[in-house]
């Protein structure tokens, strides 16, 4: 069955339009000139059947056309990004517009839709941590469970971020015994405000750092902060009884992407470190796991790409003979 690789036939049509409209013109120019010199230019039929069958057949080739099917080996590569997502209550701070977590989602659901060849997963985390999705080639999937996220998955508490690290650190590491070829590229994107009220870090950095695994930190708030508002008005308060203030704390996450050879950026009304989140995350080399056949479309667009070019050495050898004396 004859299928093509390219259909954009609107712009092929309107090609060889523009094509028949200068042929046209050039005929009468041609009629014009031979009229004023008295002579009949010889072989304008021939000519003209020529290039009109050489433009047909270069739109043709342009199009793609493909018939039946080749085996060939494919090399399938990919890395494995996890994103680690704070849904504290201290996420709901409006310092970036609309929410600190509200902006993260659109800003993690635009990320998710840049890696349709690799596997992600999603741990949210707060006092707790919970693996919302295992890893996946299910890009649809990661968006529906990044678009549900709420503060209120998880029990209120102080955050941790040793806790996700933690929940996913055994997750990179191979079973025993596994047929393990080559390791894949893995990196951690944790997404938080940065008040961390849990234990030191530094052993399962340590951990993280013999894995090869690579942790991307995305600051969000503002160092000025604000005021956590409750779902039924007012302020959450502190031990004290006053409305307590986030901010953006840096140190722990500079800690973290210092430590694994990640990066660290922020996200607030003035800057959009995705961006450069993103390019350093593309710039990751997945590992290659295995070569496999896949049956892919032939495209034949050689053939009628060989038969114009060769109505087109023909039409210039029809014209030779009128350019002598």
């Amino acid at each position: 069955m004859l299928t093509w690789a390219y259909p954009y036939f609107l712009a092929v049509g309107l090609a060889l339009a523009a094509a028949l409209v200068l042929l046209r013109r050039h005929w009468q120019r041609s009629t014009r000139l031979g009229r004023a010199l008295g002579t009949r230019p010889r072989n304008r039929g021939w000519k003209l059947l020529l290039r009109l069958l050489a433009a047909v057949l270069l739109g043709s080739a342009a199009l793609g056309p493909s018939l039946g099917v080749s085996q060939r080996p494919v090399r399938t590569a990919g890395k494995d990004v996890w994103l680690l997502v704070d849904v504290s209550r201290s996420m709901d701070a409006p310092d970036v517009a609309p929410t600190r977590l509200l902006r993260a989602q659109a800003e993690l659901q635009e990320l998710v839709a840049q890696f349709p060849a690799d596997r992600m997963g999603l741990v949210v985390f707060g006092a707790e941590a919970m693996v919302q999705c295992p890893l996946t080639y299910d890009q649809a999937a990661v968006q529906t469970f990044v678009s549900t996220m709420r503060t209120g998955l998880l029990p209120p508490g102080p955050t941790t971020l040793r806790a996700p690290l933690d929940l996913v650190l055994p997750r990179l590491v191979p079973a025993e015994g596994a047929a393990s070829a080559t390791p894949r590229a893995t990196a951690l994107v944790v997404v938080s405000d940065g008040e961390d009220f849990g234990e030191n870090l530094e052993p399962v950095l340590r951990a993280l750092g013999r894995t090869g695994a690579r942790v991307y930190t995305v600051g969000v708030g503002t160092a000025a902060g604000t005021k956590i508002p409750k779902t039924g008005g007012g302020f959450v308060v502190d031990g004290r009884g006053k409305p307590a203030q986030s901010r953006l704390r840096e140190a722990p996450l500079l800690q973290l992407a210092a430590q694994t050879g990640g990066q660290y950026v922020e996200l607030n009304n003035q800057q959009n470190g995705f961006g450069t989140l993103l390019r350093g995350l593309r710039a990751m080399q997945g590992a290659v796991e295995q070569v496999r056949t896949v049956a892919v479309a032939d495209n034949r667009y050689r053939y009628p790409l060989a038969v114009a070019l060769l109505l087109l050495a023909l039409d210039v050898a029809l014209t030779i003979p009128i350019l002598r004396p």
